[in-house]
């Protein structure tokens, strides 16, 4: 009775977890697989050009190395050391990516790396792909370079100076970043930990300098996956981050000189205005005087003293 019990309560615990694995499996399913073929279906084997150049690449510079010759110029064109320059480190990592390492088979990591570029390209484009695959590189090498750097100790952080002097090539680093960072933007849990999970029982198995960059490489590709789509915020971000300054009395600038202005041409004189004329009103009593009129001896001519 006891027993039936229990079985009657962990009955709709398995059923929900079994209906959440089948949704996330599902949903796994076509983010990882079913999307990437639709859009190869669509672009044709144009979107499969990074997968073919890696894949070609890899196969290319394992046959010239072969020959003394042919490995000489692989490492010099593409061999990265942490023992190197700084700036010959970084001007040959591009290349890193297709010399294929030491210690691993080429031909098996071959299908990782085609399956790795191919479905990157399809669901992020090529320019986010190189980003991406070189963004997981470079941080590899360069922290691999700090951790020689600080040495052994640091609670088995850092690494002897031996490693050092250990060819660092290889597209794996690229390829574990790239499964990473599409797990972590999918939601793809499955592929999360067959990528992560096997990098980390790497690193514990085999303690080694590529053990390291692999950790480092799915670290930097969940950081890059988890920052994906918040260009944003990360703008608001930095602008609420950056001291506000008040603005203060702007200095006035000086004017600019006017220019002369030219003379104005003389006005002609205006005729003077009449005044207005009142109108005169005559009245009855208002008389003209007449002439004088002259005297009645006017006509005469005067008189002298002695005709008086």
């Amino acid at each position: 009775m006891t027993a039936d019990r229990h079985l009657d309560r962990l009955r709709p615990a398995a059923a929900r977890l079994a209906r959440f694995t089948g949704r996330t499996l599902r949903g796994e399913w076509h983010a990882i697989v079913v999307d990437p073929v639709r859009q190869l279906a669509r672009r044709g084997l144009s979107g499969l050009l990074l997968a073919f150049v890696a894949a070609f690449g890899v196969i290319f510079f394992h046959d010239i190395a072969q020959h003394p010759t042919g490995a000489m110029w692989v490492t010099r064109l593409g061999g990265v050391k942490a023992d190197l320059p700084l700036w010959l480190s970084l001007l040959r990592t591009p290349v890193s990516l297709y010399v294929p390492a030491l210690d691993l088979p080429v031909w098996a990591g071959i299908t990782q790396l085609f399956l790795a570029f191919a479905l990157a390209e399809l669901t992020l484009g090529r320019s986010r792909t190189l980003a991406i695959a070189y963004a997981t590189t470079l941080a590899g090498t360069l922290v691999a370079r700090l951790m020689i750097a600080i040495g052994p100790g640091w609670s088995g952080l850092g690494l002897p100076a031996a490693c050092g002097q250990v060819l660092d090539t290889g597209p794996s680093a690229a390829v574990v970043g790239l499964f990473t960072y599409l797990s972590v933007i999918r939601r793809a849990p499955v592929v999360f930990t067959l990528t992560g999970g096997s990098m980390v029982w790497e690193s514990i198995a085999v303690p080694n300098l590529a053990g390291r960059e692999h950790l480092i490489a799915v670290g930097s590709a969940v950081v890059l996956g988890l920052l994906h789509g918040r260009r944003a915020q990360l703008r608001a971000l930095g602008r609420s981050l950056l001291p506000t300054r008040t603005p203060g009395p702007s200095p006035t600038a000086p004017t600019a000189p006017t220019a002369p202005t030219a003379p104005t041409a003389p006005t002609a004189p205006t005729a003077p205005q009449a005044s207005p004329v009142l109108p005169v009103t005559a009245s009855a009593s208002a008389t003209v005087p007449a002439p004088a009129s002259p005297h009645p001896t006017s006509g005469r001519t005067p008189m002298t003293s002695l005709e008086r």
